[in-house]
């Protein structure tokens, strides 16, 4: 039989005050579970003889222990729904019967004490989680962004890493303790909470007060260079038709090989911001162009690997579905080789052959690898040599 659970949203309230039809299911009942802290707001309305299950990481023992039970009642924060634990039950116990009493979450509350309306903000939570859905945000330009935070990504870490790569053109509300006698709402610039300490529970919303300029393009000119050398980065023309053949949009994970400056990963992650971007340079000055310049163009999350990718342990990184070479010593035939053992299928190649030779190697390395060439296209800019731009695909 299907276990049956009562999910309960609560503030943190001192003065915890609970409806009518919480209060009559829990007198009905007697197996209880939340966090230390809703325990000790809402021990008050339990019964006698209530057994209570404490929710700890890691969460395996806690579920192990709801098996010995038909009927649970667990307190959670706000609303159970909102990146909360009728999430986690619904994961851990697909056939469970969930019943959901929420309240305000936290990201509503700070809206309501700054009298903001909120009914266009994305939201998104740092509890435990990584940067990229937040730093996709950013780059996207999103007007309206709750975050929630944890002990590891505070405002203030949040407003440095913000300053970083350039993006002070946010107010950020910062709410404290809500629902608690230290409650504290307070707006701030991006700079002045990078300088300050907030403490825990904490939320906060940033307000754009202007768009950040996201360009579609970039000059090479406008690049950080290796030893100054414009003739050493992807032309911006040659870049973006190079993106085009790559159809990132489709995509989840781009490998940039040769990066040089960064110029084709930092393109991409502009347009296309849900990426998971690893980048492979061989030459260690690569690793401060790359810094330099996805600092520039406020370009964060693009993971930068610096040694010979033909030597390197690349079982660390996430498989691509799209690959761009950008450089491969005179070892195009064994590059394609290893590329192809972690290409996922369906995965798209891009290669920009600038001789003959390349060219040859690149159709019968593709051959051998049973990749289909599905286009080529040949352009000249200025007094450059032509250039063919060759996408394969993996079937």
């Amino acid at each position: 039989m299907a276990r049956k659970y009562y999910i309960i949203g609560i503030t943190d309230d001192a003065e915890l005050e609970l409806s009518s039809a919480v209060l009559k299911i829990i007198a009905e009942n007697k197996v209880f579970s939340g966090g230390l802290r809703h325990h000790q707001l809402v021990e008050k309305f339990l019964p006698l003889g209530a057994t209570w299950i404490d929710i700890t990481v890691p969460l395996d023992g806690v579920f192990d222990a709801y098996k010995e039970h038909k009927e649970i009642i667990v307190f959670a924060s706000g609303d159970p729904l909102f990146f909360g634990f009728a999430g986690t039950v619904q994961r851990r116990d697909p056939e469970a019967v969930i019943e959901v009493f929420p309240t305000f979450n936290s990201l509503q509350l700070l809206a309501h004490r700054s009298l903001l309306p909120y009914e266009g903000m994305r939201t998104l939570s740092l509890t435990g989680r990584p940067w990229k859905r937040f730093e996709q945000a950013l780059i996207e330009g999103e007007p309206l962004l709750g975050v929630l935070t944890d002990r590891n990504k505070t405002p203030n870490t949040i407003a440095q890493r913000m300053l970083d790569y350039g993006y002070n053109n946010y107010r950020m509300i910062v709410g404290e303790n809500l629902g608690n006698a230290g409650e504290r709402v307070a707006e701030y610039s991006i700079e002045e909470v990078a300088q300050r300490s907030f403490s825990m529970p904490n939320c906060l919303i940033l307000k754009q007060t202007h768009p950040r300029h996201r360009p579609l393009g970039i000059p090479e000119s406008d690049f950080a260079l290796l030893d100054g050398r414009a003739k050493m980065i992807t032309k911006m023309p040659i870049r973006l038709l190079s993106l085009a053949a790559l159809d990132l949009r489709s995509h989840q994970t781009l490998w940039d090989v040769g990066f040089c400056t960064g110029s084709v990963s930092i393109e991409a992650k502009l347009q296309f911001p849900h990426l998971e971007i690893v980048s492979f340079e061989q030459r260690e000055a690569g690793r401060a162009l790359m810094e330099t310049n996805t600092r520039r163009f406020g370009t964060p999350g693009i993971t930068a690997v610096i040694g010979d990718f033909m030597e390197m342990d690349l079982t660390g990184y996430p498989r691509p579905d799209a690959v761009f070479i950008g450089g491969h010593g005179g070892q195009l035939v064994s590059m394609i080789q290893r590329i192809d053992s972690y290409l996922t299928e369906g995965g798209v190649v891009v290669f920009n052959s600038v001789s003959p030779e390349s060219r040859e190697a690149f159709y019968e390395s593709a051959e051998s690898c049973k990749w289909h060439i599905v286009s080529s296209q040949r352009i000249t800019l200025d007094e450059h040599n032509p250039i063919s731009i060759l996408k394969a695909v993996k079937p």
